[in-house]
């Protein structure tokens, strides 16, 4: 009779790993956050911003000094908050035709002090520096910003006789915002006025351009300010969008207008 072949015994599957989850325990009582997620937020906090985003929705829009009133109202830091303008407009940014970009000077400011570098040469670097930019030259700067990777600055102005020069600098400032460009009015002309140019920069003109979702960003004020400047200041900014329509946009231009602080929900005010 043939002998019985022993089967060899079963092998358990090893368990299957636990799936990461953004709190894990360590084994030794802590836990860590997985790189990337955010802080859990307390309860606190939470019923904060539920209460607010409830006010929030129970309008659809309002009038622009009753958004700023409750934005006033919804302040939970210490610091002075940005208030922000977020409009969205009725253009295809794809199109060349459709781009929307400018600059408005703010009647009230932004309470913000704005550092300004000048690329000139010559007489207009006295000029410059004398209208109250914080630096001001020509090569050594552009060599500084290819070689050093330096960016200390907020506006970025140029001469038109600088432009053929600062153009090695367009990789580099364009996708910052940074690079001048005539239609954001940060290229003087031949026989403009620098020191007058540097001026209102420094007083709180601001720069706006349309996203590729057709979208324009940007900073109108602080928290801090009364609420009839803050007004104005968005009122300015509004109508300088309003006036830069393209010839060739059909339909509604202007679709919505939000405000915001920095650390609140936004609002939508009435066009």
């Amino acid at each position: 009779m043939a002998e019985e072949t022993e089967k060899p015994a079963a092998v358990e599957a090893p368990p299957k790993p636990k799936a990461a989850s953004a709190s894990a325990d360590t084994g030794m009582g802590r836990k860590f956050r997985r790189a990337g997620s955010p802080p859990r937020r307390g309860k606190k906090l939470r019923n904060l911003l539920k209460n607010q985003q409830s006010k929030i929705s129970k309008h659809e829009s309002v009038p622009l000094k009753k958004a700023l009133a409750s934005l006033k109202s919804m302040k939970r830091v210490k610091f002075d908050e940005t208030v922000e303008i977020h409009m969205k407009l009725g253009v295809d940014s794809s199109n060349a035709d459709q781009s929307v970009r400018g600059s408005v000077p703010l009647p009230h400011g932004i309470g913000k002090t704005v550092r300004i570098v000048v690329f000139c040469q010559g007489e207009d670097v006295v000029k410059a520096k004398e209208a109250g930019a914080d630096f001001a030259g020509s090569n050594e700067i552009i060599d500084r910003i290819q070689k050093e990777g330096w960016l200390d600055f907020d506006v970025a102005l140029a001469s038109q006789g600088m432009m053929g020069q600062v153009s090695r600098l367009g990789k580099v400032l364009g996708p910052r915002g940074l690079m001048p460009t005539p239609k954001a009015g940060t290229v003087i002309p031949t026989n403009g006025d620098i020191a007058a140019a540097i001026k209102e920069f420094k007083a709180g003109k601001v720069e706006y351009r349309a996203d590729k979702g057709g979208c324009v960003h940007a900073g109108v004020g602080k928290l801090s300010f009364d609420d009839d400047k803050l007004a104005e200041n968005i009122q300015a900014f509004v109508e300088q969008v309003r006036a830069a329509k393209p010839s060739n946009v059909k339909g509604n231009y202007i679709e919505s207008i939000t405000v915001s602080a920095t650390m609140s929900p936004g609002i939508r005010v009435s066009v």
